[in-house]
């Protein structure tokens, strides 16, 4: 069994920043693939960034490339999303999870069988 607690949301202004966080605990948290996934009002999930196992690699939705940032400290078992330049656009839940399988679809919200209980992200305009 996989615990995924989220962290770090909240209210910003356009263009601001902020850094979500996600602790796990249960398993070998170094083992196993992570990412981040998101959900807007009214629409459907969708795969934001994931990073390998061992943070060799790293993915992201075109939506976010060059402002948001996944990282992992296997140490602390916590995986990161840095999130700069934050849109209006950008506003949803935004969801950790794990993959125990080795899916190698990382670019999509399929990949995952452990899901957080998610952060709110507010972006004002």
């Amino acid at each position: 069994q996989v615990q995924l607690v989220e962290s770090g949301g909240g209210l910003v202004q356009a263009g601001g920043s902020l850094r979500l966080s996600c602790a796990a605990s249960g398993r070998t948290f170094r083992s196993y693939d992570m990412g981040w996934v998101r959900q807007a009002p009214g629409k459907e999930r969708e795969f934001v960034a994931a990073i390998t196992w061992s943070g060799g690699n790293t993915y992201y939705a075109d939506s976010v490339k060059d402002r948001f940032t996944i990282s992992r400290d296997n140490a602390k078992n916590t995986v990161y999303l840095q999130m700069n330049s934050l849109k209006p656009e950008d506003t949803a839940v935004y969801y950790c999870a794990l993959d125990t399988y080795g899916s190698s679809r990382f670019t999509t919200k399929y990949k995952y069988d452990y899901w957080g209980q998610g952060t709110q992200v507010t972006v004002s305009s």
